[in-house]
């Protein structure tokens, strides 16, 4: 483990599951689809809810969101499975984020740009709006607590200000940052972690920038979270890095990582934070020493989650949920299970 030092401000949250009264029922959804089934692989199971999921999603009315590859985004209401694709206006297939304003709009972020859906007519926004760069970044839309929405690319920021400017307009401060991830922090900070320009923050007013020579370990960031205690982790293509203000700590393999070619990182309202790399998903929990055999668990295909790990989410309920390329997740305290069209849910 290495640390680093370095003054800033305090940041980033771990976080455990908490229960709702929010449930899912384990009984067969309706599904309603209005296009054919995509085939992506000779092997494609068809009993899946979709074989590839980038994003996932829980609006404020407790609907979850799936955001697949090729065949648009499907909406889990606990009753019904809804497809959305080109049928609905839906133009583009790939959804690779997804967020909700303070007006219930659902913001999809694509590789067609973007959509606005109000519950009933689906609203894209392209060059014509602003976007010189169409293809958002994976977890490349934030709906700040301001009610801005924040997109990330790989070619540079876009804001989109409903009340000041109802077009989105190119964030002049970063214009040609890779966007791997955008995170909004307890203060209100806005986070962009970049493909190799390392991590940025903006308070409002400036940008700091924070990379490998400040002690971030490296100029790669995939992921951004912030426990409850207000510490950022950072994703790192080595490992993941905690950042308690002042200290720089650096997770790897070496201290009980798995795999290597570290992607995402969600950290549970427990504090548990999880890792996906290529090839392993790692549990660790952050209150026990390294040194003890119980802080880090490797989940390897043997356990159920066996094919590349693009997104993971946490519902008001305290399940997680895993978006991978042989379809959805979920895990049981022990093991991951598939989730299926028709279950269990």
């Amino acid at each position: 483990m290495l640390m680093f030092g370095f003054i800033l401000s305090n940041l980033c949250s771990c976080s455990a599951q908490e229960k709702s009264n929010y449930h899912y029922p384990n009984e067969r959804p309706k599904i309603i689809r209005n296009f054919p089934v995509v085939t992506l692989a000779p092997d494609f199971d068809s009993t899946l809810v979709s074989q590839y999921f980038r994003s996932i999603f829980q609006d404020s009315k407790g609907n979850m969101w799936f955001g697949s590859l090729e065949e648009g985004v499907v909406k889990y209401d606990q009753k019904t499975l809804t497809y959305y694709s080109y049928p609905e206006g839906f133009i583009k297939k790939s959804v690779y984020a997804i967020n909700e304003d303070k007006k219930g709009n659902i913001w999809f972020g694509t590789d067609n740009g973007v959509f606005k859906y109000d519950g009933i007519n689906f609203k894209n926004y392209g060059l014509k709006d602003g976007l010189d760069q169409l293809e958002i970044s994976r977890r490349g839309i934030l709906v700040s607590k301001s009610g801005i929405i924040w997109v990330g690319t790989h070619n540079g920021v876009y804001k989109y200000d409903s009340l000041a400017n109802p077009s989105f307009s190119k964030f002049p401060l970063l214009k040609n940052i890779n966007v791997a991830d955008i995170f909004e922090d307890k203060e209100g900070n806005i986070w962009f972690a970049s493909s190799d320009q390392g991590v940025f923050k903006y308070d409002g007013i400036k940008i700091l920038n924070i990379n490998e020579k400040e002690g971030l370990g490296e100029n790669y960031a995939g992921g951004i979270a912030q426990d409850k205690m207000g510490n950022m982790w950072f994703t790192m293509k080595n490992g993941i890095c905690k950042f308690d203000g002042k200290i720089f700590t650096e997770f790897t393999p070496k201290d009980g990582l798995g795999g290597k070619e570290f992607w995402g990182i969600l950290i549970e309202k427990s504090g548990i934070v999880w890792v996906t790399a290529r090839g392993n998903t790692t549990r660790f929990d952050p209150s026990l020493s390294i040194n003890d055999a119980k802080a880090f668990t490797i989940f390897k295909p043997e356990n159920g989650l066996n094919c590349c790990v693009q997104s993971m989410y946490q519902d008001r309920e305290g399940n997680v949920w895993w978006g991978t390329g042989q379809g959805l997740y979920r895990f049981n305290g022990n093991n991951f299970y598939q989730v299926k069209k028709n279950g269990p849910w």
